[in-house]
């Protein structure tokens, strides 16, 4: 046997012998596949460390805006309403009730129609106590319009009648210048609670123990008349409801430890109008 038919017998049983040579063949003709551009890359945004929401987007500055500052706006916008609120009623209060203490001072024949008829004074002061205690102890009725400010009315017009009999019985003089001296210091009291750092809503419970004092004083005073503790008793008591003033305004205004509720305006003019009514009582003595 020859080495030609040797070889011609390997290659006719190596049927693999083939592959090589075609795919080395067909990998030399084909082209390279084309490659595509590279993506570009991605660069983030240059942000300043100190940027705003405002400065990337001005148009959704509502919704990034913290939920604090826009409750913070919207509670001074409140506060300021309820302020103009309370004001505006205890001015119209006070007109009303200095009103009737003229009327009932400088008319002789009014002044003698009231003192002659002191059923209507206990009966303006029986309807005042009710109404009071329902409006301060009932939220729900203080809260309802349009019944609280019919109870209010009702309010000021029984503590109107009453502050004006007490009035007829002073001399006319003595009258005018309570009045402006508790202007002067009602006044004084409001630009002093709006301006002081000084917080007097904690002393609203410390105050409660001087209007027991107050009161056993005056008791004191009714069974042992004298001119100088009648003096003292009444700047005592002037005193006193000057500090409740204080405090009144400073709930009103809302920027101490306590605030009044928004809601409860009835009431804060109550207290407040109160105030003023006794400052003047206290002011102008007893008879």
């Amino acid at each position: 046997m020859s080495a030609d038919s040797i070889t011609s017998k390997e290659t006719q049983h190596d049927p693999s012998s083939d592959v090589p040579s075609a795919s080395m063949h067909s990998y030399q003709e084909e082209q390279p596949p084309a490659y595509s551009e590279a993506p570009p890359v991605y660069k983030p945004p240059q942000i300043s460390r100190y940027e705003s929401f405002h400065d990337i987007n001005p148009q959704i500055s509502s919704e990034t805006t913290p939920l604090m500052s826009s409750s913070s706006f919207d509670d001074e916008i409140v506060r300021k309403g309820f302020i103009r609120k309370v004001f505006s009623i205890v001015t119209l209060q006070l007109l009303f009730t200095f009103t009737v203490v003229c009327v009932f001072t400088f008319s002789s024949v009014v002044k003698e129609a009231v003192q002659s008829n002191i059923w209507v004074y206990l009966s303006s002061f029986i309807v005042f106590v009710v109404v009071t205690i329902a409006l301060t102890c009932c939220k729900s009725f203080s809260q309802h319009h349009p019944w609280n400010i019919v109870a209010l009315f009702v309010v000021t017009v029984s503590m109107s009648y009453m502050t004006g009999t007490i009035a007829s019985f002073h001399n006319t003089t003595a009258v005018i210048l309570a009045m402006g001296v508790t202007l002067a210091i009602t006044i004084s009291i409001i630009a002093f609670s709006v301006q002081t750092r000084y917080d007097f809503t904690y002393c609203n419970s410390a105050l409660l123990i001087l209007v027991v004092d107050v009161g056993m004083f005056g008791i004191f005073c009714t069974f042992y008349y004298s001119y100088i503790a009648e003096v003292i008793y009444g700047c005592l008591g002037a005193l006193l409801f000057s500090l409740y003033l204080v405090i009144d305004c400073q709930l009103v205004m809302g920027r101490m430890a306590y605030s009044a509720d928004p809601e409860d305006y009835i009431n804060a003019a109550l207290r407040i109008y109160l105030d003023v009514v006794l400052i003047f009582l206290y002011i102008l003595g007893r008879r």
